[in-house]
């Protein structure tokens, strides 16, 4: 492959914050007596966080105007944010250096591509803020993954075509998002699930092998 790029997911990628994302949701689900549980915070992986609430609240046993949405997005966002101070550069996930450092050994251009709004602040609490030649997130999208907006975005700042960008995505709507803007897509945990992947990998390290 000629790969001149390397787009990486952020969360379950890179830094897992799954948990503090599913303590957060399930705040709120507990506080409007909304049924939640693991299984409907799975379908919330890689999509906005209004999104992610339309989905909370179809078990909700009223109707919520957009004022009260809006609200509770920012009830559950200011519960996250508080437990992201948790987070330190241990908790980068393995095999990210490997990859890190052999896509930089070969002048291979790496940016984040994340739909969370929260991209910068947990960069810089795990210490990877000036590591990426570019960073595209949630603030710079109007739409979500399966739509490639954020990978297009990424790829721009880089200078590079998409057809020589690789995307590593650990959710299905992000291999989606991938393949809908023409990038080769490479799957780890959740996404290797997906039929539309180019390549799976179970571990980050594991990514050297194909560049």
């Amino acid at each position: 492959m000629n790969i001149k790029a390397v787009i990486f997911d952020l969360d379950g990628v890179i830094v897992s914050t799954d948990q503090y994302h599913y303590k957060a949701w399930k705040e709120l689900a507990d506080k409007e007596n909304i049924p939640f549980d693991e299984t409907i915070n799975n379908r919330l992986r890689g999509v906005s966080r209004m999104e992610s609430l339309e989905i909370i609240l179809k078990n909700a046993d009223r109707s919520y105007n957009d004022k009260e949405k809006f609200e509770l997005t920012e009830y559950k966002n200011d519960i996250y944010r508080k437990s992201l101070e948790d987070l330190s550069k241990e908790d980068i996930l393995p095999g990210f250096w490997d990859a890190y450092h052999h896509c930089r050994d070969k002048d291979i251009l790496m940016a984040v591509g994340s739909s969370s709004k929260n991209t910068k602040k947990i960069l810089k609490a795990i210490d990877l803020d000036d590591a990426f030649d570019a960073v595209a997130d949630g603030t710079d999208i109007e739409n979500s993954k399966p739509d490639p907006e954020v990978f297009w975005t990424a790829a721009a700042r880089l200078g590079v075509d998409s057809k020589f960008c690789l995307v590593v995505e650990d959710a299905v709507s992000g291999i989606e998002a991938a393949k809908n803007g023409g990038m080769v897509a490479v799957a780890i945990g959740d996404a290797t699930s997906s039929d539309k992947a180019d390549h799976t990998i179970k571990h980050l390290r594991e990514l050297i092998k194909l560049l």
